[in-house]
């Protein structure tokens, strides 16, 4: 069964709350950094990498982290990857 858009902003949301249980789900914007929006630090995104990769059971290169900044820029690159 393929992953969707919808599954994997799904999980993205559950990584991010299990961060940071503030968040408000529908207030995130698609297309804005996450660390502007929910002021996280760098050890923050790595949480989220490092959920990302725990949920997922799929390696994430360190050079990769720079396409996990938006909700948008997450999806596109998680999606492939996960319909293989």
């Amino acid at each position: 069964m393929a992953v969707t858009v919808d599954d994997i902003k799904k999980t993205i949301i559950e990584v991010l709350t299990e961060i940071d249980d503030t968040i408000d789900p529908d207030s995130l914007k698609d297309d804005v950094p996450f660390r502007e929006q929910l002021e996280l630090d760098s050890m923050d995104m790595l949480d989220v990498v490092l959920g990302l990769r725990r949920r997922y059971k799929l390696p994430i290169p360190e050079s990769d982290y720079v396409h996990l900044q938006t909700m948008d820029s997450t999806v596109k690159y998680l999606l492939p990857l996960l319909n293989k």
